[in-house]
């Protein structure tokens, strides 16, 4: 048993002595030992090498183990992984895409390919009396409350918040143009405003995360001054103010100082060669209450346009504390991006990306249920980000709460992403997701740019189609009586049945009736994040 797991380094030995003797004689054996040789060097150092066991009990052969395993990935994908098996989007989805950004039939024939007995199918329900398919100019939301001064009409489908220096200069300049020429809008995220996503016109969305990249002090602190050069732009269409993303929610980030080169540490506002930190935690405010006065202060400073924020849903009692600082001040944000568990990332860790936070829909039905509660909801717009791929993606987020959705991954599929994995390598093999010139050369930004707004105008085209045949007329009309889920084999259930639905201002008029909403509400506090004893208040009504 011992013998055969040498076998192969004991042959290539004798090979390489065999073909070297043979060049004694002029055989010309020469290319065949150099090859025996080089595999009886490699497998004498498997032998001695200290930090793998496999390679020390298995010389040469073991190697395979770390060949197969990068090649593990690219095999799955292309060769055995299933249609509608999400890793973390499956191929169906992706081809989606890859059709519509191209502009070709994304029509399927011979029926669905999914089980519509499985407990977890949904579908919109159809009307007996369709409604004429609307014009895709009035798939449209007019973001901005009764405090904006410069109201900004929105795709109810954008490109949702990616970095320059996570994606590469080539692929902002692709999306922006698409953007500019589907005319919806493009979302910063919160490395800053480059001179990428300001070249092709396109409408942006401009992120402010806590490292206040493009509008900070040289510590690190907000900088009005910055923020006014910026924030006043006529492409910059509305703030946002990144609390959590759903990828790392409560989690910061640091780019290395040998990495935060000339052109970065002048976007971003930073020193050149010095770590760039982004912590997990605004300064410019420390409660609910102040936070309201920042987003006033944003309002005021970007000259009246939509301020609002996204974060990602934890504990329930934290965003009521931030309702009723709405309440208690008076100052509302003009829209609010719920994003999901579910979203994505350059990168991540996998505790986070798996195990913190709340996944889209339970967050979207918190934000807009407690909205509704304390009689706000009509003043405020919601926006949902995670995973949104489809038509029917889009359908389900609104009839859940959601007035607009944003894409991330999506728009990358359009860009010609093949889901390769490598976001955190600089590797990218499409040049989407570098910083390599080499690689993102590939990403032809013209070429791009057409697809990603072929993709949102043929994605915009499905979704008034399936609200045609539903019955509906606009897309406000959407709710959650028209989504249906399979709960069993034999049960099927409106999600107005599954979910709660709180009415115009139940938390106001009722108080602490609810036994879920009410608690909650009655631990938010307006003036802390913290509530010390919502956890014991839970585990109380548990144990009655």
């Amino acid at each position: 048993m011992h013998i055969s797991r040498f076998t192969v380094l004991a042959i290539c030995l004798v090979l390489a002595v065999v073909f070297l003797v043979s060049l004694l004689w002029n055989i010309g054996f020469w290319p065949l030992a150099v090859v025996f040789c080089a595999l009886a060097a490699l497998g004498l150092y498997d032998l001695t090498q200290p930090r793998h066991s496999v390679r020390r009990n298995y010389p040469i052969i073991g190697n395979f183990r770390w060949l197969f395993e990068a090649l593990r990935p690219e095999l799955r994908q292309y060769l055995f992984e299933s249609d509608n098996e999400a890793t973390p989007f499956s191929r169906s989805q992706r081809s989606l895409v890859y059709a519509r950004a191209k502009g070709e039939s994304s029509e399927r024939a011979f029926g669905t390919l999914l089980d519509v007995y499985n407990d977890r199918y949904e579908f919109i329900a159809p009307s007996i009396r369709p409604a004429p398919v609307a014009s895709l100019d009035t798939l449209r939301v007019t973001i901005g409350g009764p405090q904006c001064k410069q109201p900004y009409s929105a795709s109810l489908f954008n490109i949702s918040a990616m970095s320059f220096g996570s994606l590469s200069a080539n692929a902002i300049r692709a999306l922006n143009k698409g953007a500019k020429a589907g005319s919806f809008y493009h979302d910063t995220g919160e490395g800053g405003l480059s001179p990428y996503h300001r070249e092709g016109d396109g409408d942006i969305v401009w992120e402010i995360g806590s490292g206040y990249f493009g509008c900070r002090t040289l510590d690190g602190k907000f900088d009005p001054e910055r923020f006014v050069q910026n924030a006043t732009l006529p492409q910059v269409k509305m703030i946002e103010i990144k609390i959590s993303q759903g990828a790392k929610p409560g989690h910061g980030g640091i780019l290395p100082g040998p990495k935060v080169t000339p052109e970065i540490a002048e976007i971003r506002g930073v020193a050149v060669g010095v770590d760039c930190i982004s912590p997990p935690y605004h300064t410019a405010f420390n409660t609910p209450v102040e936070m309201m006065h920042f987003i006033a202060q944003l309002r005021e400073l970007s000259g009246g346009k939509p301020v609002g924020f996204k974060l990602c849903i934890g504990h329930p009692w934290e965003f009521m504390g931030i309702v009723k600082a709405m309440l208690e001040t008076s100052i509302l944000p003009d829209f609010i991006v719920v994003d999901g568990a579910e979203g994505g990332t350059g990168a991540a860790p996998l505790e986070f990306a798996n195990h913190i936070g709340a996944p889209l829909r339970e967050g979207l039905l918190l934000v807009h249920n407690t909205l509704l509660g304390a009689n706000l909801r009509q003043h405020i717009r919601i926006g949902a980000a995670g995973k949104v791929i489809s038509a029917f993606d889009i359908a389900s987020l609104l009839a859940m709460g959601a007035d607009y959705t944003n894409a991330g991954r999506g728009f990358m599929f359009a860009l010609g992403c093949i889901q390769s994995l490598t976001c955190n390598t600089n590797k990218c093999p499409t040049g989407v997701a570098t910083q390599d010139p080499s690689r993102q050369r590939a990403l032809v930004v013209p070429d791009k740019a057409q697809r990603v707004a072929t993709y949102h105008n043929s994605t915009m085209h499905a979704l008034a189609e399936m609200l045609a045949a539903a019955g509906i007329a606009k897309p406000e009309d959407l709710g959650p009586q028209h989504l249906v889920r399979r709960i069993s084999q034999s049960e099927i259930r409106l999600y107005s049945q599954i979910h709660t639905f709180l009415k115009p201002g139940e938390l106001l008029e009722q108080g602490e009736q609810h036994p879920f909403y009410g608690l909650s509400w009655k631990l938010a506090d307006a003036h802390s994040f913290v509530a010390e004893k919502g956890y014991s208040a839970f585990n109380d009504l548990e144990m009655k």
